[in-house]
C-alpha cells in the first residue's frame, strides 16, 4: 500500500521560507517520478512540480519558478520541496504524489495521492 506522509507546513509571512518533506513507503520509491500538487481554498488541484525518478529532470509551474526547488533522497525514500519568497497566493494544502511512471508529467490525473497533505499559509 502506497503511503505518503507530508510534513513541514505552517504559517509564514510573505517573503518567508518553508521546507516540505514527504516520507514515502509501500512502493519502490526510486523507480517513480514524484510530484507536489496543491489545493487552494475553494479551488481544484494544481500541479506544482515534479522530479524524475533519478532526480535528473525537474519541472515547475510558472508561478513558482525561481522560488521553489524540488529534490529527493532515494536512499531515504523522501521527497522535498524548498519554498522561498513565499507569497499569499501560495497558500494551499500541499500534497506529495507518486507519478505513474519514472519521468513525470504536469497532469494531476497521472498521480496517486495517499497523504493528508500539509497546510501552508502565507499571511502577514
Amino acid at each position: 500500500e502506497v503511503q505518503l506522509v507530508e510534513s513541514g507546513g505552517g504559517l509564514v509571512q510573505p517573503g518567508g521560507s518553508l521546507r516540505l518533506s514527504c516520507a514515502a513507503s509501500g512502493f519502490s520509491f526510486g523507480s517513480y517520478a514524484m510530484g507536489w500538487v496543491r489545493q487552494a481554498p475553494g479551488k481544484g488541484l494544481e500541479w506544482v512540480s515534479f522530479i524524475a525518478n533519478d532526480g535528473g529532470n525537474t519541472r515547475y509551474v510558472d508561478s513558482v519558478k525561481g522560488r521553489f526547488t524540488i529534490s529527493r533522497d532515494n536512499a531515504k525514500n523522501t521527497l522535498y520541496l524548498q519554498m522561498n519568497s513565499l507569497k499569499p497566493e501560495d497558500t494551499a494544502v500541499y500534497y506529495c504524489a507518486q507519478h505513474k511512471n519514472f519521468y513525470g508529467s504536469r497532469d494531476v490525473k497521472d498521480y496517486t495521492y495517499s497523504g493528508q497533505g500539509t497546510q501552508v499559509t502565507v499571511s502577514a
